[in-house]
């Protein structure tokens, strides 16, 4: 297992050593001090939602909020409420973060989630599809349609739709079908007009039409006809001879967490292979209605599928706004955000004759540190692979991929590596939740190449986000290593933001080899210098940094402490906070998602502030900063602050040193604290207040606009140069 000795990452008071975590006393510390994590994950859909309410926010940006919004919670309700209530029926569910009954919780997220999906519901039909309208994109009825247009569309379904619908009865020779998960489906009552008799089919919207079938325009305004509108409309077609009486939009989300029991003996990637196979066939968790449906046909819905009338939403407007995902899309560049195209790094740039420079000789000046998607991830990341690939004095890279994109440059670069002869180490996380049927494909792919590909260590995921280069430079081998927070991935590389270090120092390159040599054979690795590395030290080292700050602020000296993350859950690193916080420790939290921490609390919390800013790219990094007598100690890497992270994965952080690269870091840090820049305030109580505008309702700054500015100026400044 990882258990490293951090000899000099900063943590080396003589002291450290006999740092006991147990010593950590909480009997200062109020009994209902956390925030429940799964109300506080729907507090963050709702900051989501809000974009999409916002009417300063171009148009199509806000539908694409809209179906971010129902993405989300529709992984939430797969994985998490789905885990929830399977901890329930196998009797291994426990008291939550917030001491509440585990069915408790269910009824407190179905009473939120109702709300939430209520509001969505109404932001589209209310506010943005109108705006849509006015901007000169319809989104239509089938009862506002001419003739014309009817006979226009008939053919269309005709020839493009009714071929592959498959209508599917339910009687005595036909039993109730199985209804696949996050599918549209239409619940449909006739009347068999031979007989008399009532009858009920299901007809499954086809998922691989175009969601919003294109109409004429008119003058200069498309309009759009939902697919179930038109499938609606025409059911004559399919059930000739019979009474259409009703018909009702319905969707299912079912259970789709994956579950490996994992066994030495046995092949993780064929077991994993099986899961996903059972995943398509979990238990139903949630049951979305149309708000006309009758009971009759609702009371068969219950009663076939197995679901309680608490997991039903009656919801008004069509089903699964995820297909808003398409009209957000259309090429309206007036109703999406300016256009940003990513710089290349400084130190990246081509010299003056415009050639393509040479990634390590940059590396070799000094530390990169490069920020995405403002700084571009092809000039960076990508080409530092590529030229590795093809570089006759490499001899060796190793690799993290973790998720990656479906035509990936970089697992193309591994591959042309292996292939040239290089020896190719990839780190493949085949349980990278949703994203395991694809990684799969690329690890056998990768493997055809010869490249060596390790599936990590059972019973952890592999989340860090690493690649080292060795490279033979007269005579001596070099190591070139890229730590970051996001994955390697070119197409989430332009929307999450995200750092990564490039360095040449032997210490990180030393740190690398030894923790990849634990990821791949059976190495027991303990001494690490730049790095804090999960899943046995990282928590510890974190907790001795924080207590460092604490002792300081009680001794009268200055300390502080800024910390970014997507989610704060962890118990014990919140009740190191309210501790420092307690002692007088100034600490700024910047989180996107879930915060259990509650800040501003008299007596516990009154140092800590909470500030969460989500806009057009999605808040990735992981930043650790802390004031260390003056002798600032900070890190980026990939880890959370959740018990996952810490305890259940393989995490690494990487300490940086270039006074610079720690300026860049603060000086973000302070805009996106300021009050002065537009971003969510988090309460004792839980609440989350946007503050956008200031007192005479002009717009606060925006932090990624100024954050692109400022990337912008100091290119042309470097330009100038």
């Amino acid at each position: 297992m990882i258990e490293p000795e951090v000899l000099d990452a900063g943590l080396g008071d003589a002291d450290d050593d006999d740092f006991d975590l147990s010593e950590a006393s909480d009997a200062l510390l109020p009994d209902q001090r956390y925030l429940d994590r799964e109300v506080s994950w729907l507090a963050f859909n709702q900051r989501v939602l809000e974009l999409a309410e916002d009417p300063n926010l171009p148009v199509l940006e806000r539908a694409n909020f809209l179906g971010i919004f129902a993405s989300n919670l529709d992984e939430f309700f797969m994985v998490r409420v789905a885990g929830l209530k399977r901890r329930i029926v196998t009797g291994l569910a426990v008291p939550t973060n917030v001491g509440r009954s585990p069915a408790d919780v269910l009824a407190d997220i179905s009473a939120e989630a109702h709300r939430l999906q209520l509001r969505h519901a109404a932001a589209w039909t209310q506010l943005v599809k109108p705006a849509m309208a006015e901007a000169g994109i319809e989104v239509v009825s089938y009862s506002a349609l001419g003739d014309d247009e009817r006979e226009q569309l008939y053919d269309y379904f005709q020839s493009q739709v009714f071929p592959v619908l498959m209508p599917l009865a339910v009687d005595p020779a036909h039993p109730f079908p199985y209804i696949s998960g996050l599918s549209l489906n239409l619940a449909i009552r006739i009347r068999n007009a031979r007989t008399g008799r009532q009858e009920f089919a299901r007809l499954k919207v086809p998922p691989m039409l175009p969601r919003f079938v294109e109409l004429p325009a008119q003058g200069t305004t498309v309009r759009y006809l939902p697919l179930e509108e038109l499938i609606s409309n025409h059911l004559d077609d399919l059930f000739p001879g019979m009474e259409i009486l009703d018909h009702h939009e319905f969707r299912l989300t079912r259970n789709e967490d994956v579950v490996i029991e994992e066994d030495e003996t046995e092949s993780l990637i064929q077991a994993l292979e099986a899961e996903l196979l059972r995943r398509r066939f979990g238990p139903p968790i949630r049951l979305e209605i149309t708000d006309d449906m009758d009971e009759v046909t609702l009371d068969l819905l219950i009663k076939e599928l197995d679901i309680t009338e608490q997991e039903v939403y009656r919801l008004p407007g069509p089903l699964d706004l995820r297909g808003l995902f398409d009209l957000s899309r259309i090429n309206r560049p007036d109703l999406h955000y300016k256009p940003h195209v990513p710089t290349t790094a400084t130190a990246f740039q081509p010299g003056d004759n415009n050639e393509r420079p040479d990634i390590f000789a940059s590396i070799r000046k000094g530390d990169v540190l490069v920020h995405h998607p403002y700084e571009s991830f092809a000039t960076s990341v990508q080409a530092f692979l590529e030229q590795a690939a093809k570089d006759p004095h490499v001899l060796a890279i190793k690799q993290t991929l973790y998720r990656t994109s479906g035509d990936s440059p970089i697992v193309e670069a591994l591959i042309d590596a292996a292939e040239a002869g290089k020896q190719v180490l990839a780190l493949v996380e085949i349980k990278a939740r949703f994203d395991e049927a694809n990684n799969i494909v690329w690890a056998r792919k990768l493997e055809k190449a010869g490249v060596h590909v390790v599936y990590g260590l059972v019973g952890l995921k592999t989340h860090c986000k690493l690649a080292l280069v060795i490279r033979e430079e007269n005579g001596v081998l070099r190591s070139y290593s890229h730590v970051g927070t996001g994955n390697y991935n070119p197409k989430t590389s332009r929307i999450y933001e995200d750092f990564g270090l490039f360095t040449v120092d032997d210490q990180v390159g030393r740190d690398l080899t030894r923790l990849f040599n634990e990821l791949s054979g059976y190495a027991i690795e303990k001494k690490f210098k730049r790095l804090l590395v999960a899943p046995l030290h990282l928590r510890k080292g974190l907790l001795r940094l924080i207590d460092k700050e604490r002792r300081h602020a009680a001794a009268g000296r200055p300390a502080s402490i800024r910390i970014k993350v997507n989610s704060m859950v962890d118990e014990q690193i919140i009740d190191a906070l309210y501790r420092a916080s307690q002692a007088g420790v100034k600490i700024e939290v910047w989180v996107r998602g879930i915060c259990s921490l509650k800040p501003g609390v008299p007596g516990m919390s009154e140092n800590i502030t909470v500030r969460s800013i989500l806009g057009r790219y999605l808040e990735h990094s992981r930043i650790f900063m802390f004031h260390s007598d003056g002798d600032p100690l900070v890190y980026i890497g990939s880890a959370d602050m959740m018990h996952r992270n810490l305890d259940r994965r393989v995490e690494a952080l990487v300490r940086v040193v270039s006074p610079a690269h720690i300026k860049e870091l603060d000086d973000l840090f302070t805009l996106a604290m300021s009050d002065t820049t537009s971003s969510w305030h988090l309460g004792p109580d839980g609440e989350w207040e946007r503050r956008n505008v200031d007192e005479d309702g002009k717009p606060l700054t925006d932090l990624q606009d100024r954050t692109m500015a400022n990337i912008q100026r100091r290119r042309r400044a470097r330009a100038v140069r």
